[in-house]
């Protein structure tokens, strides 16, 4: 077995996810990433930037609705590397539902991936990871923090995470492992861009403007710190949810 650590990264084709792959590269992280079939996202370029920064990565497919696809993913990890030592859960969905649209199904298809399937994921990184090791799961300020119209079974599955990584961050604790989460705020991302169901390019213009950074965020500023909240600097961080937003939520309004 290899003393190079090992991280297994749901929704690693595009945004947060490949910006995470790559930041963990030049941190002498190998990585798992798992890639939904369907995805329009080639994982291949993840893997490239990856090898390019000096890192190793492997891809996955992967439905986090699926509990056998969870595991056969972490799987992955011990088969590759032969470890498996931080888990995060960033695989998600985004749709726009107003609450007269918002039907049984559609309820059900976004929580079956934003929070059950994060449930699904650190279980089956709980069942692997020893001590020393860390989870991180992605909320949103949306639910985490916000409300945000036409778009409550979103914000619900995020505030819910919110509550998954603080109780088992307290389960995990006498066995070495720590569990926290992000809350980002408003960042460039194939989903924020998505004019459909979130903001789009223009959106998120015009809302980069009330931000006091004076603009969105990137995904690498969000990659850095899930990697600090795994390393040993944040040993004794757990339970916690770290807002990465450049001011917005803390910003008084006139």
């Amino acid at each position: 077995m290899s003393d190079r650590k090992v991280v297994g990264i749901t929704g690693g084709a595009s945004g947060i996810g490949r910006a995470l792959a790559v930041c963990y590269a030049r941190r002498g992280v190998s990585s798992v990433i798992g890639v939904l079939p369907t995805d329009p996202h080639d994982p291949s370029e993840t893997v490239r930037l990856v090898t390019e920064a000096g890192g190793h990565c492997v891809v996955q497919e992967l439905d986090v609705r699926i509990t056998s696809s969870v595991d056969d993913f972490a799987d992955r990890a011990l088969s590759e590397f032969g470890r498996l030592d931080y888990m995060i859960a960033n695989a998600g969905i985004l749709r726009r539902a107003s609450i007269s649209d918002l039907t049984d199904a559609r309820w059900n298809d976004m929580l079956e991936v934003d929070l059950t399937g994060v449930m699904r994921t650190l279980r089956a990184g709980a069942e692997r990871i020893g001590s020393g090791g860390a989870m991180v799961a992605i909320s949103s300020i949306a639910g985490g923090i916000y409300g945000w119209e036409e778009h409550g079974h979103y914000a619900a599955s995020k505030a819910g995470t919110l509550g998954l990584v603080r109780s088992f961050a307290v389960e995990l604790a006498p066995r070495g492992v720590r569990v926290n989460a992000i809350i980002p705020g408003l960042i460039e991302t194939p989903q924020s861009l998505d004019p459909v169901n979130s903001l789009g390019p223009e959106g998120l213009l015009r809302a980069g403007r009330d931000i006091p950074w004076g603009r969105v965020g990137k995904p690498e500023e969000v990659a850095s710190v899930i990697a600090f909240l795994t390393s040993s600097d944040a040993n004794y961080i757990t339970g916690q949810a770290l807002v990465v937003d450049g001011g917005l939520t803390v910003k008084m309004r006139a």
